[in-house]
């Protein structure tokens, strides 16, 4: 093999490794589950929103005070997330104003097509009404 030769494969080797690196890096921030669970509250908005992406936006009211903030005022606990199921989407639009148990997933990064925050809610598990019944699960 010409010198030449051995450089194009050195370079070439490189160039293969940091692109596998490189997809390793974007798999782990964009598509790793680092955490999933439940969060409950009032769905107090859920919008479809975005000028390119339209994406399911919304904000769950959770019931206790957040008092970690730097001006020393006490603020409600809230947790924002998308929704990339459209039927889970359907269900959260007619659900705003009652109270909800989402289960989410949570990753590293949002994407734009999936969502603007990196919390992504999959699946309702219960709603309940003004009246206190119980719809039940809702998956």
């Amino acid at each position: 093999m010409t010198k030449r030769g051995k450089i194009v494969a050195w370079i070439s080797g490189i160039v293969v490794v940091l692109i596998l690196v490189g997809s390793g890096i974007f798999w782990f921030k964009y598509y790793f589950v680092f955490a999933e669970g439940v969060k409950a509250g009032e769905l107090n908005r859920f919008t479809y929103k975005g000028y390119v992406f339209k994406t399911y936006e919304g904000k769950l009211i959770q019931a206790g005070y957040n008092s970690n903030n730097t001006n020393g005022t006490i603020q409600s606990n809230e947790f924002e997330f998308s929704v990339d199921d459209e039927k889970v989407a359907d269900k959260l639009m007619l659900s705003t104003g009652k109270v909800v148990e989402l289960h989410y997933k949570e990753y590293k990064g949002a994407l734009l097509w999936r969502g603007m925050q990196r919390f992504v809610v999959d699946s309702i598990i219960t709603v309940v009404p003004a009246n206190g019944q119980v719809d039940g699960p809702v998956f």
